[in-house]
């Protein structure tokens, strides 16, 4: 079993295959980079609209399609499937949401569609962050530990301080914004602090000397359910950024 973080994702990255896990985190972090650096507004646009489309799509397939189907299975398939399916979904989908969020608050400030853009963004990755701190550490039962208060400390103190600099200039942006950035937050720290850490437990379970099978096919089949909610929640914000655009 991995005792290390880099071993852990080494071996995550093994099991995914490494071509894999290194593609679909660096060709939509390099598309990302190119499009925000020095492409035109057209591909931000279209690498924003892609990463999203997948992303969307996958959530909904994995809740509508796959869970329904794998539910049916005894308890030895249901952690057959998801022993091939979660490595990969642990590289794949937090590289699309990734990209999909930082490429669309970034495209939004640069269509001048998102007034007043830092203490809004500063409120939100506060209301993301420390969410997502407790319920990783909930997940492994390590809330008291030093270092979950360690991290949760620096996070917090890092927010209050962006929020001290950029609330003084805090002033109402558009409501289709706003409510754009609420689907968000909602999406993030049920991704990064839910269904992310999720997968993580599936893969140390996976490695221990005795793996529980049932305890793989119950947080897999939990993570399935809430990629059908992701994909109902990205349904919304897609309604949403409609009027955002027109």
């Amino acid at each position: 079993m991995a005792t290390t973080s880099r071993g852990f994702v080494n071996g995550m990255a093994n099991r995914a295959n490494p071509a894999f896990a290194a593609g679909v985190v660096a060709v939509p972090l390099v598309a990302l980079v190119y499009a925000v650096t020095v492409g035109p507004l057209q591909h931000l646009n279209y690498v924003h609209v892609m990463a999203g489309v997948l992303w969307t799509g996958i959530d909904l397939f994995l809740g509508l399609v796959l869970g329904p189907v794998v539910g049916g299975l005894d308890t030895e398939k249901k952690a057959a499937v998801f022993r091939r399916l979660t490595p990969k979904t642990t590289f794949l989908m937090p590289s699309l949401a990734t990209v999909t969020i930082f490429g669309g608050v970034t495209l939004a400030q640069d269509l001048g569609k998102f007034p007043h853009a830092d203490p809004w963004i500063a409120l939100m990755s506060t209301a993301i962050a420390l969410p997502v701190v407790l319920l990783v550490a909930a997940q492994f039962d390590a809330l008291t530990d030093r270092r979950t208060l360690g991290v949760f400390g620096v996070v917090g103190v890092g927010h209050a301080a962006w929020l001290a600099r950029t609330l003084p200039e805090f002033a109402m942006t558009s409501h289709e914004i706003a409510a754009a950035l609420g689907i968000v937050t909602m999406l993030s720290i049920l991704g990064f602090g839910v269904l992310l850490p999720g997968e993580l437990r599936m893969y140390r379970e996976m490695t221990s000397a005795n793996p529980d099978e049932e305890l793989i096919g119950a947080i897999g089949m939990r993570n399935a359910k809430l990629a059908g909610v992701q994909g109902t929640l990205q349904l919304a914000i897609i309604f949403v950024m409609v009027y955002v655009r027109f």
